[in-house]
């Protein structure tokens, strides 16, 4: 039966979605830009944003275990809940305890409490909505991300420059306590599974499954997950260190306007990735899945302008302005990407295996992000003065691994 894309439950996901993602992007945007106005140091920015994403990495196959064995509403709820928690608790303790281990501890139960969050959400597309519509869903969804990314950040960086901390960890968990109320009213069709016997060995026996599955019945999906590692290690890394440190540090703008200017890249970021979703899921039907390769070279190919302008020009607004283009067209060109490969994951993957090889999936390509973070951090600390050489090797680096992708999809969907 072809279910309608907007069902009552499916609507109470997207609203739920955009609350609680708004108040992630806040978040995520203020915690870290705290940390590098109070120590001006990208190493240890790049050390703590790498250390956050551990949990994540951890807790994502658990996440994934969990969300085909349980309710995936009532982890949802609860989770947005817990992390409505951990906020209050950092605002209670952060003119008490010693300020880096607590921002670096928050980030760590946050990007934990993500990576087991976001496979309950992938998972529960399929339940809530019929194969032909999995384009649409997934692009709504990525959509909605990237639209609270948008907002967040902006906003973000105007509280935040106007009032400071405090008042943005109000606002954020005020999102976390209304998303998890609206999602106490989603309905998830769930069937329970047999179990393999205890905890662990029901755990290791899933993880072991969904493996198998990307190994050796969709290895095209194994080979997609190692090129994500690849751009996460080398491009996306940085792009999350360096935006904030070339913005904040480097440009030579004055330092509240700085802040504001980085929330509003931050923004345009997250409106590149509005555009992607957008442009997803209009172009649903038309987009080849054997062309997925030509979308990396296209985000490869933005980071040499960002090079070149930061060593042919001193104005820091003239950086600015480059740095936040290529930003935004690497966010259109990476959602297209990240739409079409989920899309086509889900149309190929097993009810009861969909949360499990997408927690497995996330987890790979997350394991690149630290490594990437704390590698950026010392290397944009050794080349100061020299920041140019940093982007320019992460662009000649990405752009031969997206020519090999590009070869690898062309030879896989050929077949």
């Amino acid at each position: 039966m072809n279910q309608k894309l907007f069902s009552k439950d499916f609507t109470l996901v997207v609203i739920g979605q955009i609350i609680s993602l708004f108040g992630n992007a806040i978040i995520r945007f203020a915690l870290p830009l705290y940390l590098l106005n109070l120590t001006g140091s990208s190493a240890l920015y790049g050390t703590v944003t790498a250390c956050a994403f551990i949990p994540a990495i951890l807790l994502s196959p658990i996440g994934g275990i969990v969300a085909d064995r349980v309710n995936k509403r009532n982890i949802m709820v609860i989770l947005d809940f817990f992390t409505a928690f951990v906020i209050l608790a950092f605002a209670l303790l952060m003119k008490e305890a010693n300020l880096i281990l607590l921002l670096t501890v928050t980030l760590m139960l946050l990007y934990g409490i993500a990576g087991a969050y976001q496979p309950s959400v992938q998972a529960s597309i399929p339940a809530l909505t019929s194969q032909d519509n999995f384009m649409a869903a997934n692009s709504i969804i990525n959509t909605i991300s990237s639209f609270a990314s948008l907002i967040g950040p902006v906003l973000g960086g105007i509280l935040y420059s106007a009032y400071g901390l405090e008042p943005v960890l109000w606002v954020c968990i005020v999102c976390f306590l209304a998303s998890a109320v609206m999602e106490i009213f989603i309905q998830i069709p769930f069937r329970k599974q047999d179990s393999a016997g205890g905890i662990f060995k029901t755990a290791g026996a899933d993880f072991a499954q969904s493996v198998r599955f990307i190994r050796k019945e969709k290895p095209v999906i194994g080979k997609a997950v190692l090129i994500v590692c690849g751009i996460n290690l080398f491009l996306s890394a940085m792009i999350i260190v360096g935006l904030p440190y070339l913005v904040t540090e480097v440009l030579n703008l004055e330092a509240l306007q700085a802040n504001r200017l980085y929330g509003y890249a931050q923004g345009a970021l997250a409106a590149g990735g509005l555009a992607g979703g957008v442009t997803a899921g209009i172009f649903a039907n038309k987009l080849a899945i054997h062309k997925s390769g030509n979308l990396i070279i296209a985000c490869a190919v933005c980071a040499f302008p960002i090079s070149v302008s930061l060593l042919l020009f001193s104005s820091g607004i003239v950086n600015y302005i480059v740095l936040s283009v290529c930003c935004f067209v690497i966010m259109v060109f990476s959602t297209l990407f990240s739409v079409q490969m989920l899309s086509f994951i889900q149309t190929e993957t097993p009810q009861n295996l969909i949360g499990k090889v997408i927690a497995v999936i996330l987890t790979v390509s997350m394991c690149a992000q630290p490594l990437g973070n704390a590698f950026y951090g010392i290397l944009f600390e050794i080349c100061k003065g020299y920041e140019y050489v940093v982007v320019l090797f992460s662009g000649v680096v990405s752009l031969i691994i997206a020519v090999k992708a590009r070869s690898m999809f062309k030879s896989f969907f050929a077949e």
